[in-house]
């Protein structure tokens, strides 16, 4: 199909084109924008560009000083809300320099970039060479139309405020954690605050649990007794690594090894609640198998046998708590957890985890 085009006098184009139905309309007249009219005002917009980026090292340098000069265990009270002093100081100073090179940026291009209007031609998806030869040529005239030939302090300036926020996020990255040395692992995530003589307590209303309370084929989710002296975040890794469940089976159901027979009291048995999988909370109890399923992967363990793994990903037995009964009868515990709890890791040596056939 032919097409005619026709061109008005002030160059807009017309077809009969099914395609184009109607005129273009061109590019209408705008007035002067107020900073290239006022020379003034282009000096001031660029002032402003300038100390928005500038100020940015300020406040990294301010994030690092804060990160070490400010304790942890420093609080801020905002009305009924209870901030950490560094995580609060850390998030401002970081969040104003990101604000401040986003603002820079977008006063860089309202006012001071060049501000001509332009049309250009719908084309079909597939460019074809003069077209991306012409994309490459609109790339370097908008890198000439920054201005940063006659305004290079506004490069420099977002360059080193660029540049400076490594700092922040070096001092981040490098306190992701502690390198996994086996002394640190011996004090964190290998031991939990049960100890000799800790009672087991109910982990919502913390009363101690009485093992003449128990009934067979109970089970109860439990906590240490020390956990309520901890508060904040201690107080949650402490409850995260220490929770366990506590299950009453009958004694001549269950298969008690020689090297465990002074860790239960009268077929009360006690477990880590955490999967050994990928470190899921577990407590779907199958009363006649003593079986304790993970919801998350279907890892089963044997409760009735030393927690050892029957079905599933969980490649180590549920840890076993030994416990024994105080003088007046409550449920405690005899010591720490013999072997790590929680998830395996690559680094982790589980020679110590009990197998189905372990003396």
């Amino acid at each position: 199909m032919s097409v005619r085009d026709t061109r008005t006098s002030a160059g807009t184009t017309r077809s009969d084109d099914e395609r184009f139905p109607v005129d273009n309309p061109g590019v209408e007249h705008e007035p002067p924008r107020w900073t290239d009219a006022d020379p003034d005002a282009g000096r001031s917009a660029y002032t402003f560009v300038v100390g928005c980026f500038a100020l940015v090292p300020v406040l990294a340098i301010a994030f690092v000083v804060i990160y070490f000069a400010v304790p942890q265990d420093v609080f801020i009270d905002v009305g009924s809300n209870h901030y950490m002093a560094q995580h609060l100081l850390l998030g401002l100073t970081l969040g104003l320099a990101i604000l401040l090179i986003g603002v820079g940026a977008v006063q860089w291009a309202r006012l001071l970039m060049d501000d001509t209007e332009r049309t250009e031609e719908r084309h079909t998806a597939a460019s074809s060479a003069e077209t991306r030869t012409a994309a490459i040529d609109i790339v370097y005239q908008g890198l000439q139309e920054t201005n940063l030939g006659r305004r290079k302090l506004i490069g420099r300036s977002l360059l080193g405020a660029l540049g400076v926020l490594v700092a922040p996020a070096a001092v981040l990255l490098a306190d992701l954690g502690p390198w996994p040395t086996a002394r640190v692992r011996a004090e964190t995530i290998e031991r939990t605050i049960w100890g000799e003589g800790v009672r087991l307590v109910n982990d919502v209303t913390y009363e101690p649990i009485l093992a003449a309370d128990l009934e067979i084929g109970q089970l109860v989710n439990a906590e240490p007794e020390n956990l309520q002296e901890f508060h904040g975040h201690h107080l949650q890794v402490e409850r995260a690594k220490a929770a366990i469940i506590v299950v009453r089976m009958d004694p001549n159901s269950i298969t008690i090894p020689e090297s465990r027979s002074s860790w239960h009291v009268n077929g009360i048995l006690s477990y880590s609640k955490i999967c050994t999988h990928v470190g899921c909370p577990i407590s779907l109890w199958e009363q006649q198998t003593h079986h304790l399923l993970c919801p998350c992967h279907q890892s089963t363990f044997d409760l009735g046998n030393s927690g050892v793994v029957v079905f599933g990903p969980a490649a180590r037995s549920l840890p076993q708590l030994p416990i024994s009964t105080d003088a007046e009868g409550y449920l405690i515990a005899t010591s720490d957890f013999t072997v790590p709890v929680g998830p395996s890791y690559f680094e982790r040596d589980s020679r110590n985890d009990y197998e189905d056939g372990d003396a």
